[in-house]
């Protein structure tokens, strides 16, 4: 049994796989974690050596370390193929003859204004015949603007975008996501708690202080991707439109969402949660980040480095432990996966199973590329429930522009979503800064 640092079974519903909805493994995706559980075995067998090494004469082996390396980077690159391969099971085929059956009980399901949106919209995109849907958007009052703005996609379109999005971008996986019909969405958060306490039945109770408010904006920012496609394409009818329209801008989108979210500076893309103002966790204050040192100069502590780990696990308040969750890019997961605890075992661990996270110290880690890499002042680690830290906000309606002129004898489709995004808890998460002081 897994136990974490809170001295109990580790909760599978910390330790779940991101994209729950998951389709069942397949034996390539099984046949790859096989593969990856026997590296992680002679990795460690490996680190032993290189760790005794140490112990002995102070200094490991040129060769050893170098076998230790080989095999950790041997390691990260079966994760990211791993990823991939569960990351491919959940992403939506594109439909031929097989499945024109279920498309068209789908469309039965349907109402008939909403089957009359896809056709027009599918119309649109095939031939560029933009009359009929502006004519139904007309009738329907939907939120589509006119053919310099694009049209509003049909709504499964946009729920299957966002579907993909969830599964591929690592911050929107974890995160509050919220759907708004304005630009901007406002939120009124406490920088306190009520005040409370005990009263007898018939005692006199005194007045309670309330907690001060403050208001936080975000701004929903516009965010692009063009995909192309040949005539020849769009001219097959047994190619959903849709589903290729998500698949082509989902890379795009969620490639500038997940730089945003981490490093974003808030004007004209969302602001990230390393771009707010940064204080010593003992000196933190509504607005700013807490951080913790790691006791070495752009690296670990070279005494004790898991210790500043454990630190930072108990950190954030014990409500904010329950749903936490590491982020940190592939090349800090692969420094710490090197490392050892006071009883000789590994504080990082692989998944149960094919396309679960992998965990350290108990806590799912999650990997965001965005994230900097290990160097002197860098925070490179987060820790905490982001899901109360942090807030995505997708304003309703993506839209599409197509453009058979610019890029011939291609068909460009300029497609756009507004997102913003921002920290709404400060106290949810904190960061390792790499430094001695």
């Amino acid at each position: 049994m897994d136990l974490d640092v809170r001295g109990g079974p580790l909760d599978p519903l910390e330790n779940k796989a991101l994209g729950e909805n998951a389709a069942p493994p397949s034996r390539e995706l099984l046949d790859a974690f096989d593969q990856f559980l026997q590296s992680f075995e002679e990795f460690k067998a490996a680190n032993d050596e290189r760790l005794g090494e140490i112990e002995q004469r102070l200094s490991p082996d040129a060769v050893t370390e170098d076998k230790v390396n080989r095999i950790n980077k041997a390691l990260s690159d079966q994760k990211s193929r791993l990823d991939e391969l569960s990351l491919s099971l959940r992403r939506p085929p594109l439909p031929g003859p097989e499945t024109h059956a279920l498309g068209i009980n789908r469309l039965r399901k349907e109402g008939p204004l909403a089957r009359e949106h896809k056709a027009a919209f599918e119309r649109y995109v095939r031939k560029g015949d933009a009359h009929e849907l502006t004519g139904f958007e007309m009738k329907s009052l939907a939120a589509g603007t006119n053919e310099d703005g694009g049209y509003v996609v049909p709504q499964e379109t946009e729920a299957a975008i966002d579907r993909i999005l969830k599964d591929v971008s690592p911050m929107r996986a974890i995160a509050s996501v919220r759907q708004i019909g304005a630009g901007t969405f406002r939120k009124p958060m406490s920088l306190g708690e009520l005040t409370s306490g005990w009263v007898g039945e018939e005692a006199a109770r005194t007045e309670t202080a309330a907690s001060s408010l403050k208001m936080i904006e975000f701004p929903a920012m516009e965010l692009y991707a063009m995909p192309a496609a040949t005539q020849t394409l769009l001219d097959d009818a047994f190619i959903n439109i849709e589903e290729w329209l998500a698949s082509e801008v989902q890379c795009e989108f969620a490639a500038q969402e997940g730089a945003a979210f981490i490093n974003g500076d808030g004007t004209a893309k969302p602001r990230g949660i390393l771009s707010y103002e940064k204080v010593a966790d003992a000196s933190y204050a509504w607005g700013k980040t807490g951080f913790l040192l790691s006791g070495g100069t752009g690296a670990f502590a070279a005494t004790d480095p898991v210790d500043r780990l454990l630190d930072l696990v108990y950190a954030p308040k014990q409500t904010y432990r329950q749903n936490a969750r590491w982020l940190m890019n592939r090349s800090v997961e692969a420094v710490i996966r090197k490392m050892k605890d006071g009883s000789d075992n590994y504080i990082w661990q692989p998944g149960a199973t094919a396309g679960q996270p992998a965990s350290l110290l108990g806590y799912p880690v999650v990997e965001a590329e965005d994230m900097p890499d290990i160097a002197a002042d860098a925070y490179a680690i987060a820790f905490g429930d982001f899901a109360r830290g942090y807030l995505i906000v997708d304003r309703v309606g993506v839209r599409v522009l197509r453009d058979p002129f610019t890029a011939k004898p291609y068909i460009l489709f300029y497609t756009t979503k507004r997102v913003g995004g921002g920290v709404q808890n400060f106290e949810a998460f904190k960061l390792l800064k790499f430094a001695s002081a």
